[in-house]
């Protein structure tokens, strides 16, 4: 499984690639496209792996009295 810093050198990667594309006017007119999606489908990605495990050091470490619940709703508003 890849770390989080390596998950944002891909996407690092996936937007300079992105950015060069603007300038090169001899691109395949979907390229662009597909790179900002997979950037995108990347960065939700890392953003639900972070929260993930941000939410389980801050209401499972700390013994949040209402844990669950709250780990319910932060996993829907994730998702989304």
């Amino acid at each position: 499984m890849k770390t989080t810093e390596q998950r944002l050198n891909n996407i690092i990667g996936q937007l300079t690639g992105a950015k060069s594309m603007l300038v090169d006017t001899s691109r395949d007119c979907f390229s662009l496209l597909i790179q900002l999606k997979a950037a995108k489908s990347a960065m939700s990605s890392l953003m639900e792996k972070i929260v993930s495990e941000e939410l389980d050091h801050c209401l499972i470490n700390q013994h949040h009295p209402n844990r669950e619940k709250m780990t319910k709703i932060f996993k829907e508003v994730i998702s989304k």
